[in-house]
């Protein structure tokens, strides 16, 4: 399932929300991005309600997910996309990263926007453990549970060829304050790619609420970063 506001522009933006959300969360942006005349298609994927779950039941914080990203941008493509623009939060900006590096259309992907994305998720794990009371002598024996359970390789994305395979100009939106996914690994990703990769830091936000500590500086950063690709 997935929602479509439509627009004159022949560039899309595919949203993709992130841990603990729907794809309400997108929501917060359909008049901004309906007000720059850009169709949006805001998608949700395994594991979500009124979607399939996944082939072993679980969640792998983007890296299988991606596929069902991939096969939004085919729609999207199908349908009278000429490029597209991913969106994603949280996990959701992780699936984005896999996509521009795996999807057989990374040639249409004219820019990717990722908001406190999770690229090292072994301490995204850690802390999500933790906020639920896991003891922190436990800690690493749960991430390495998870790891057994899921498949998931144990390198963070910025330590794989993602960073280097990155097809298209990409927005961070990230804050300091971020306990969920650290910005450290951002920070990071943008000093790797200084030719495509700008990072414009949010402080005292939560994590994937960039866009609700600051609206207004949120949108305008976003405005200027869409213009040249529309």
């Amino acid at each position: 399932p997935a929602w479509w506001v439509p627009g004159d522009r022949d560039t899309w933006v595919i949203t993709a929300h992130g841990l603990g959300t729907t794809r309400d969360h997108p929501m917060n942006l359909m008049g901004f991005l309906s007000g720059q005349q850009l169709p949006v298609l805001d998608i949700t994927y395994r594991g979500d309600a009124g979607a399939p779950r996944s082939a072993d039941g679980l969640g792998h914080l983007g890296a299988s997910e991606w596929r069902d990203l991939d096969a939004a941008i085919r729609f999207a493509v199908r349908y009278g996309a000429r490029n597209v623009v991913l969106h994603g939060w949280s996990t959701g900006a992780s699936m984005a990263l896999h996509a521009a590096a795996g999807s057989p259309l990374r040639d249409r992907i004219s820019g990717l926007v990722l908001d406190s994305p999770v690229l090292d998720w072994q301490t995204t794990l850690r802390a999500l453990a933790a906020a639920r009371g896991v003891p922190a002598a436990l800690l690493p024996l749960a991430v390495r549970a998870a790891q057994g359970r899921t498949g998931m390789t144990s390198a963070p994305l910025l330590d794989t060829a993602l960073a280097d395979a990155l097809p298209a100009p990409t927005l961070i939106l990230h804050g300091p304050d971020d306990t969920i996914a650290p910005w450290g690994p951002s920070r990071a990703l943008a000093a790797r790619r200084p030719d495509l990769v700008s990072l414009h830091a949010v402080p005292q936000a939560p994590h994937a609420s960039m866009w609700n500590a600051d609206p207004g500086r949120y949108e305008e950063t976003l405005r200027r970063f869409l213009t040249p690709l529309m």
